[in-house]
């Protein structure tokens, strides 16, 4: 599949004329096509609802585009609460999923109404304790341990992550709710990252749907809800196929059919937790190419840095790269591709082929729309960088503005001599 850009050099140059580079673009008629697949994809269950990960892209105007396909927000910490209770969601809209919670983060949920999905289950005292009664409707998150396969695959090993109760532990978990007042339940499950197939979803909707009707028959619990959490990935390198969100949905439903319809549960609400690949593919990082070296290897240095998008410095992954303008060009040099860091994994691409790059043009990094912004840091002093949105009708939001020296050095209101630095 080929990489394309969602905007042309000459569109590039024009709205770095406006906010020099770099900066993170997203591309909102992508993010609308793709809420409306996903609202289609899951229709034929009538309480469905996407909870966006807002970890992913934390900022109002995106979570409000979200709203108007009556998603709600996953939240994981107070900001992240804040930051969904300032773009209207409210009550059920918002889904609290956090490990090792301070006590603050569970009472700002119970007076948001939230739904809290519980990690562990030394957190029902805790919750108790520090935020009162329990909510009528509450959600336990489930870990299998082991690995997680498909196909003779492993996608993952939820045996060595830290999330989740054991069968044992939800089950009690649900006995200890529901003598405390809890009504209605949740089940919630993550296990694997990024999985760019189609088998995914349907694979854990099984096993969460069996959890479900064993979990009503041990413990007399009415499960309204069974959240499939995030996992569905989107193809970072251009020789992967993408997702089918429609047969993915096709596919939870006939385990559901399956499974659920006969339990008596066939009113279950299916809920979902997608970051990237409700964001990931329209959203970029738009950078200019400002050195080149000619050592060991060829490099070239753009504006942008590990600060802006740690992906490839954290996890090595790849983000295909675009230079624009030249899309038709034969990619004949290979380069390092790096930013200004003092650290030598600071490069965004590594022996890759790509055109022939000249110090000024103008370089698109795909699939940047999830943790990526988000995931920035202030390393060396480097500031975060502008957001903005190019609308449906071309024109370009600025969504949030760049950090400025006076924000880096504002927490040092203690130190009085900072003060006259910008004078």
């Amino acid at each position: 599949m080929k990489k394309i850009p969602f905007i042309t050099k000459e569109k590039a140059e024009e709205i770095a004329g406006k906010y020099p580079t770099p900066f993170y673009l997203y591309d909102e008629k992508g993010i609308r096509e793709t809420a409306q697949a996903v609202k289609e994809a899951f229709s034929w269950n009538p309480g469905f609802r996407e909870y966006f990960a807002v970890k992913a892209t934390p900022n109002p105007f995106i979570l409000r585009i979200f709203k108007d396909y009556g998603f709600g927000c996953d939240c994981s910490s107070l900001a992240e609460l804040k930051l969904a209770e300032v773009s209207g969601f409210r009550g059920e809209e918002i889904m609290f999923s956090s490990n090792e919670t301070p006590a603050e983060e569970y009472v700002y949920t119970a007076k948001l109404g939230g739904i809290v999905n519980f990690d562990d289950i030394t957190h029902l005292d805790f919750y108790e304790k520090n935020a009162g009664a329990f909510p009528e409707t509450v959600s336990c998150r489930f870990n299998p341990g082991g690995t997680f396969s498909i196909s003779n695959s492993i996608m993952d090993n939820p045996g060595d992550a830290k999330y989740g109760m054991t069968r044992e532990q939800i089950a009690e978990a649900f006995k200890i709710l529901k003598s405390r007042g809890v009504k209605y339940f949740g089940i919630h499950a993550f296990l694997a990252s990024n999985t760019v197939t189609d088998e995914y979803y349907p694979n854990l909707a099984a096993r969460l749907f069996e959890l479900a009707v064993e979990l009503k028959k041990e413990t007399g619990a009415d499960i309204r809800f069974i959240n499939l959490s995030g996992g569905v990935g989107i193809p970072y390198k251009p020789d992967q196929e993408p997702n089918n969100i429609g047969r993915i949905g096709a596919g939870v439903r006939e385990r559901f059919e399956e499974i659920l319809v006969p339990a008596g549960l066939g009113n279950v609400r299916i809920y979902a937790e997608m970051g990237r690949f409700m964001l990931g593919p329209y959203g970029a990082l738009i950078t200019r190419a400002v050195h080149e070296k000619h050592i060991y290897k060829e490099y070239i240095g753009v504006d942008a840095c590990a600060a802006n998008l740690m992906r490839p410095a954290m996890y090595r992954a790849y983000h295909h790269i675009t230079v624009l303008g030249k899309e038709d060009k034969p990619e004949d040099h290979t380069y390092d591709v790096v930013g200004s860091l003092c650290e030598n994994n600071d490069k965004f691409a590594i022996d890759r082929k790509l055109p022939e790059i000249e110090k000024g043009d103008l370089l698109f990094i795909h699939d940047a729309g999830a943790h990526g912004f988000s995931m920035g840091y202030n390393y060396n002093g480097r500031l975060h960088s502008p957001e903005l949105l190019l609308k449906e009708n071309g024109d370009v939001q600025l969504i949030r503005r760049g950090q400025t020296l006076q924000d880096y050095f504002a927490t040092f209101d203690c130190f009085d001599e900072w003060k006259g630095l910008f004078d």
